[in-house]
């Protein structure tokens, strides 16, 4: 069984990452450069495996953390405002700034006042809105994780059905889960040839054969290969198997599909030589199944803004 994650404060990891990223980052981009980072104890395991609240629902404890950072982080002036679904960039602050020394008692100052508010508006609003819309983490040893996210607007306020469709996934048949990649890979624009990407996956060791046209008129052949593992990774043997099966499929480049993780190994191994593999993870599966609304319905919601709590 994987260790589990321990609530943190991930401020500093944030501004580390973005910072090793240019200054300017996908969420997931983020969350995979913490991941990375030997500096720190946090594995893909450990981020990624779901506990149960006491109500029984699942949720992540490292993604309410970095929903948590991100809004400290931009009360504190380190990172723009961003959209929900856009890119995080940091400040000229946040640029220069040691992520070390992260909070500053000026920081912790900002931060007191802002959750010192938010609790205060939600006293008056006598509302019992749970935490992260219907995700109500309410371990009793953590107190702050009855903090109303939604509010603040953090992109990670929602997860619980991110944790349920995941194990749903690993519930699928190896044949299902291969015809859900393709599926999925389908709607991103591959064309599948039915003869090349079904009947000869099981005698030349892929799950699917296609071609993408880009923006430049360029048609490239992709093969893939889809791994439904729960709790095991994918290594770099793995990888270099599949880029011999590339070869004899004279592929331009391939994708690897797995509802688990990659090892380091796996990810250096995959950007090595000229036939590339793009490593599709866990969490980007998901992100990708959210991006293009792949068998889901969306339910729109709506919070009050403080205009309509003011009395003047």
């Amino acid at each position: 069984m994987a260790k589990q994650y321990v609530r943190q404060s991930l401020e500093g990891y944030i501004i580390k990452a973005l910072q090793s990223l240019g200054g300017s980052a996908s969420k997931i981009a983020i969350k995979e450069e913490i991941i990375a980072d030997d500096s720190n104890d946090i594995s893909y395991e450990m981020a990624y495996t779901p506990v149960l609240s006491k109500s029984g629902r699942p949720y992540n404890r490292f993604n309410i953390d970095i929903g948590f950072g991100l809004i400290n982080l931009r009360i504190c002036g380190y990172i723009e405002n961003y959209d929900r679904r856009g890119d995080v960039t940091l400040t000229q602050m946040g640029r220069t700034a040691n992520y070390a020394a992260f909070p500053s008692n000026e920081d912790k100052q900002k931060m007191r006042i802002y959750w010192k508010t938010k609790d205060q508006e939600r006293a008056e609003r006598k509302s019992k809105v749970q935490v992260i819309n219907d995700d109500n983490p309410d371990d009793s040893d953590n107190p702050d994780d009855t903090v109303e996210i939604t509010i603040a607007g953090s992109d990670d306020s929602s997860d619980t059905w991110k944790v349920m469709i995941l194990e749903q996934i690993n519930q699928f048949s190896p044949q299902k889960f291969e015809s859900f990649s393709r599926l999925l890979l389908s709607r991103m624009g591959i064309k599948f040839d039915n003869e090349k990407g079904i009947k000869m996956s099981c005698d030349h060791g892929i799950d699917g054969y296609g071609y993408f046209e880009s923006d430049e008129f360029r048609t490239s052949r992709v093969v893939i290969q889809c791994k439904r593992f729960k709790d095991t990774s994918v290594s770099e043997p793995e990888i270099d198997k599949f880029k011999g099966v590339m070869t004899s499929f004279n592929a331009d480049y391939g994708i690897f599909i797995t509802t688990s993780f990659f090892t380091k190994q796996a990810k250096l191994k995959a950007m090595q030589g000229g036939n590339t593999v793009t490593l599709i993870d866990g969490p980007r599966l998901i992100d990708l199944i959210e991006k293009y609304q792949l068998n889901i319905k969306p339910i729109q919601t709506y919070v009050l803004e403080d205009y309509y709590y003011q009395k003047d």
